[in-house]
């Protein structure tokens, strides 16, 4: 009879959008080279995805939180020093679970975290070091995930500073109509955000902007209501905001135009 497999949920943190001359074209090809380093192997069975995904709807940073939490260990990839994946870096090791952490070789080392091993690569992704990388960061997933099976204490980095007590989630029972109701406002949520993409996209009335700025106006608009959590929305405020805050080169008209369909 053939041996069961382990199987390892492995959540990944790590930029999506440009930063630092990074292009999404460039993280999309990261992401390819970490999920294929941990291919099945004799032995393990791998499920590896970005924390913030679900087969299931619900608000993002809700699945973000219980991401962080419920995988069995996390890579963190902390090249350019994204916030958003610093922050959850931190959540992560908050929780003090098993946390591999890997950048590319022209990021320095952050004060904080300067303490937890790294495993680097080449920004450039040059083939050669790239097989390396995959080799060490399985090896490392492997052994610190039946580390922390082992050893009930394990401990990726709080109790390197001393006798400290980790974060928990708690669970809550509710209702069964007060979780179908929290449930439906979730999807109603994600309608709306689908919606939303959906008419930027398909919108014929604004050709010649590309699809990835549409969504970046979209997000500050979002990013503008949750900021600053206007009773009724000033479209002059929105317009400005999302003008001080862009990095594209799109015309006010096109600006004014979409955040006019947002309101």
């Amino acid at each position: 009879m053939a041996k069961k497999s382990i199987k390892i949920n492995v959540g990944l943190v790590m930029p999506i959008a440009e930063i630092d001359n990074c292009k999404p074209e460039h993280w999309a090809e990261v992401k390819n080279i970490i999920i294929s380093a941990l291919n099945d192997v004799d032995g393990y069975e791998f499920e590896t995805k970005i924390v913030s995904e679900s087969n299931s709807v619900g608000l993002i940073h809700k699945r973000i939180v219980q991401g962080l939490y419920n995988s069995d260990i996390v890579i963190c990839d902390v090249s350019c020093k994204n916030p958003n994946v610093m922050f959850e870096l931190g959540m992560r090791l908050a929780f003090d679970k098993p946390t591999i952490i890997v950048k590319d070789d022209k990021t320095n080392y952050s004060f904080d975290t300067g303490v937890i091993e790294h495993i680097d690569y080449p920004r450039d992704l040059r083939f050669s070091k790239i097989v390396d990388f995959k080799n060490t960061l399985l090896t490392k997933v492997i052994g610190t995930y039946l580390d922390s099976v082992k050893d009930a204490d394990h401990s990726p980095f709080l109790k390197s500073f001393g006798d400290f007590k980790s974060v928990t989630i708690e669970s809550t029972e509710v209702s069964a109509s007060s979780l179908i109701l929290e449930m439906l406002d979730d999807i109603q949520t994600d309608i709306i955000d689908l919606k939303s993409q959906i008419n930027l996209k398909n919108s014929s009335t604004i050709p010649k902007i590309r699809f990835n700025d549409q969504i970046e106006i979209k997000n500050l608009f979002n990013q503008y209501v949750h900021e600053n959590s206007p009773e009724v929305i000033n479209f002059e405020d929105a317009l400005q905001y999302i003008k001080d805050k862009s990095n594209n080169n799109l015309s006010e008209a096109d600006i004014k135009e979409l955040t006019l369909k947002l309101i």
